[in-house]
This record gives structure tokens, sequence and C-alpha cells, in this order.
């Protein structure tokens, strides 16, 4: 009886199990149904706020001599990867296209014809008699004449209100009321992992969505924009979508698509957004002010690497270190010096040399912000009073010989030489001599750099730098070089 009853329990356990992973499967399915059901509810949502940006510009009419080619005058204007925003990220690298191969020259004609550029952008805020656009500074900039299209059709012609070219943002407002603006999400929740979608209008695609997930924050140090702190995002983002949201589950703009990164001329995963809150600041003072104030605090810094932590007998690589310190400078007053370690900020860590400049730039000039810094291994807290950021403030005797095992030969800096070199004599002493291949050169040491302290001593002729250099221990010297105002800290080895 009881073998019975276990064959029966088998049987219908066995009969059960196909229905489970059935079941299984169903919700598997349901669950992606339901994922591209939030898409498209994001797409509903945003896509009436997200405009198709047209530019026109005067140039000079050019006349291509016969046999050009069918995708348009020969000069590649009009090949569809020769535009302007493709260039801007890829430079002409394209040899098929028209660019490199056209048959013939082109001969000015006196005349003026109008070029056409696009590129995407999002409605920030809307009134009773105006509406504020958002997008890229390089979208719009330069252009006589500018036009924005909805997704609805509706056609409006705009005009600059603000640009700043340093963040890569600018503000372009239209005569219309009752537009929808889009929802400002919050950056500092964003993670990385989450799913985000990009509305835009690549290669004037008009309001074209692409999906992926957020790859990484904070991206600095890219050479795109002067003040950068990107989103990087493997949502296809391409020459068009420049200036669109990029934007989370909850349809909320988390970023401006601003460029992409590829070898191949194509999209390859890796796509960069300005974090909304960067956009939202700069975006609030052009529309107020037309014009971005930024915080001024008159210092060079620059990443605290393992070696330069261990030469300044530091515990740890945490902060950044002061390379110099600009006279009469905020930094300067507060009594902040060359070789000291911002740990923290506003009471937030400090790591990135990106981050930190960033946030020093959005204090408001007139502010008072604390910092803690390490010098001679004590912390301690330091106030300063954040000025106003100007276009100018942007923070031969015997040679040695004992410097051969750095690869480099210096000079005492004469009178007649600080005049040549445009620097105060009796400051450091000049690199006359680089060899290729030392490690002097592999640390981007050149012939004009000024070294101004050897092993935090400050040297100012020749000679002292020979006894400073012979004097290093563990075969490993900690340099002060200046290159065209600009400090940094170099740890030189040798065998």
């Amino acid at each position: 009886m009881f073998a019975y009853r276990n064959f029966f329990v088998l049987l219908a356990l066995a009969l059960l199990m196909p229905v489970d992973s059935l079941a299984q499967q169903g919700n598997g399915v349901e669950s992606l149904r339901q994922t591209s059901k939030a898409f498209a509810e994001v797409a509903r949502k945003v896509s009436p706020s997200v405009v198709l940006i047209q530019v026109e510009r005067e140039t000079e009419a050019m006349q291509m001599s016969p046999f050009g080619f069918p995708f348009g005058n020969g000069d590649g204007d009009n090949f569809p990867f020769n535009d302007d925003f493709f260039r801007r990220f890829f430079g002409d690298r394209l040899p098929d296209s028209p660019r490199h191969n056209a048959p013939g020259k082109k001969q000015p004609q006196g005349k003026q014809r109008s070029v056409v550029g696009q590129g995407s952008g999002f409605v920030f805020s809307a009134s009773n008699k105006k509406t504020y656009i958002l997008t890229n500074n390089h979208v719009v900039e330069g252009n006589d004449k500018i036009s924005v299209k909805f997704l609805d059709g509706r056609e409006f012609e705009a005009k600059i209100k603000g640009t700043d070219p340093k963040s890569d943002i600018a503000v372009i407002e239209i005569e219309a009321s009752g537009l929808p603006a889009v929802q400002i999400g919050d950056y500092s929740q964003l993670e990385v992992g989450e799913w985000v979608v990009a509305i835009g209008n690549p290669f004037g695609l008009s309001h074209t969505l692409t999906v992926g997930v957020v790859s990484a924050k904070g991206r600095t140090s890219l050479g795109i924009n002067d003040y950068e702190d990107f989103i990087q995002t493997d949502a296809a983002i391409n020459p068009g979508n420049s200036g669109g949201p990029l934007v989370n589950l909850d349809g909320e703009v988390i970023g401006m698509n601003t460029a992409i990164f590829s070898r191949s001329g194509g999209y390859m995963g890796i796509g960069f957004a300005i974090p909304i809150n960067l956009v939202q600041r700069i975006a609030n003072q052009l529309i107020e002010k037309g014009e971005v104030v930024r915080g001024y605090l008159g210092i060079m810094i620059q990443p605290l690497t393992a070696d330069l932590a261990k030469s300044f007998e530091l515990k740890n690589e945490k902060g950044i270190l002061i390379a110099q310190v600009t006279k009469n400078s905020p930094a300067e007053k507060a009594g902040l010096k060359a070789g000291d370690v911002i740990v923290s900020f506003q009471g937030r860590p400090v790591s990135e040399v990106g981050d930190f400049r960033n946030q020093v730039a959005l204090e408001q000039p007139g502010s008072k912000v604390e910092f803690d810094i390490v010098r001679d291994g004590k912390q301690r807290s330091v106030t300063v009073k954040i000025d106003k950021m100007t276009d100018n403030k942007q923070a031969a005797q015997e040679p040695s010989q004992a410097s051969e095992k750095l690869g480099l030969a210096v000079q005492t800096i004469t009178a007649d030489l600080a005049k040549q070199l445009g620097i105060k004599p009796g400051k450091g002493v000049v690199v006359t001599e680089v060899a290729p291949g030392s490690v002097a050169m592999m640390a981007g040491i050149s012939r004009g750099s000024v070294i101004l302290e050897v092993n935090r001593k400050v040297v100012n002729t020749a000679v002292e730098f020979d006894h400073a250099v012979k004097s290093s221990a563990n075969n490993k010297v900690l340099l002060l070089v200046r290159d065209d105002e600009v400090s940094r800290y170099v740890v030189l080895s040798w065998r």
C-alpha cells in the first residue's frame, strides 16, 4: 500500500513539473513584455517635449569641376557621413568619402548659400509667452538661423538665449506657450547598470528612441569639454542625437546626450551625456543672466598617484594634490600651499580632479567653502572665500651633468634667459636638453620646462639641482615642474 502511494506521488510530481516550467517561461515573457511597455511609456511621455533642431549659416559658394559624385555636389557636404556633427567626433577619417576623393578643385563663385545642420533638444521650461529649449552649444554655435520642430509637426523659429562653450550647453527660446516641458530627474540617485533611454534625431530621423544602460558615471578628462563629468551609456547615440535627453524609466531626464566615441566611424556602444544637475545649473544662469558665472579658487591640481603619496609620506592615495597656488588668489589668501593634499570639499570626500574642478566652478563668487587638507602628515581645515572666474584666471650658466640619470640637463636662469622664457630670474632651473626615451621624456618634461623644487626643496641654480639629485635616496626624485604657468609634481626613478 505504501509503495503504491509513493508511486502516485511521484507520478503527480512528474506531471506537474513541465507545467511549472511552462509557467516560469510564461512569467519570463510577461516580464519582458512589461519592460517593453515601460520603454513605450517613456516614449509617449517624453517625445512630445523633444525637438528636431535645424540650423543654417551662410558660407562662400563653391563650384566643382565636372565629374562629381552621386552623393551631392562633390565636396562631401551632402554625403551622409560628412556632416559637421559626424566630423566633430570622428574627423575626416573616411577615406572612401567624397571629401577625400573629389576629382576636381573647388572654385569660389562669390555667392552665398545656406548650409543646413541638425541636432536635438528638449523643452526645459515654458511660460505664457516663451519656451526655453536646451541643447548642445556645438549644435547652434555660429549659425544664422535656428528652427525647431516638434513631434506633432509644429515648427518655430528660435533664437539663442545664452551659450556656454566650456560645458557645451546652450539655451534657445521660441515665442510660444503651452508646450510640454520635461520632468527633471535626480542624477545623484542614478546608479551604474540602470536602464536609460536616449531620444533624439540621429541623421535627421526624427524622434528616434534607443535603449541601454548606464555604463559608468563621473567620466572626466576626455578632452571633449573644458568642464566634464559625463554619464557613459551604451544606449545608441549617433550624430544628430546631440542635445537630446537621456531619460530613466520614470520618464525623467537625467542627462543631455553630447558625444560618442568610435574608432570605426560608427556607433560602438560608448556614448556620453552631461548630467542633468550640471545642465540645470548652467541653464538657469543662462536664462536669468545670459551668461555663466563660475567660481575661482586659484590653484593648479593633479591626481595623487601612489608614487606621489609615498613621496609625501602619506598613508593612502585619497585626495588630490595642489601643484601650484596663484599669487593673490583666494587660495593663497586662505593659506593653501603647493604640496597640500585636499581630502574633502564642503564635507564631501575628494578623489577626482575633474569632479573637484566642476564643484568649485559651480560655487557662487563671494561664497565661503570649507576644505580639509593634509600638510606635513597632519590634517587641518581651511576656509576659502570664492572669487569670480575671468578669462585670465584659469589657475644661463653651467649645465648640469648629474642629471644624466634622469635624461635631462638644466641651466641656471639668468636675467637674459628669464626674459626670453618670460619667467622670473632666480626662480628654479630651466631644462635645456631631454634625452629621447629617458625617464624625463616619458614623464612629459621637455626643453624649456622649469624645475622649481627637488624633493620639496627649492632649487635656483644648476649646482643646487645637481646636489639635490645626487642626494636622492632609493634612485627616486620628486620634482615640481612648471610649463607655461602650470605646475605639477613628477616622480622620476631610475636604476
